[in-house]
C-alpha cells in the first residue's frame, strides 16, 4: 500500500479494500505492473482487468 500512495498518490478507501481483497499471486502480479503505474486509473484499471 505504501508503494502505491507513493506511486499514484492517496488510494480512495474503496481501492485499498479491493486491494486488500487479492490472492498473494495477484499481489505479486500488482506489485510488479506497479512499476508501470502512473496514476490512479491505472491502478483502477489493473484492478477491474485482474479481480
Amino acid at each position: 500500500m505504501r508503494l502505491l500512495n507513493r506511486r499514484c498518490g492517496q488510494i480512495q478507501p474503496y481501492l485499498t479494500e479491493r486491494v486488500h481483497q487479492l490472492s498473494m499471486e495477484k499481489l505479486e502480479e500488482l506489485g510488479e505492473s506497479l512499476l508501470d503505474f502512473s496514476s490512479i486509473s491505472d491502478l483502477e484499471g489493473w484492478l477491474q482487468n485482474n479481480s
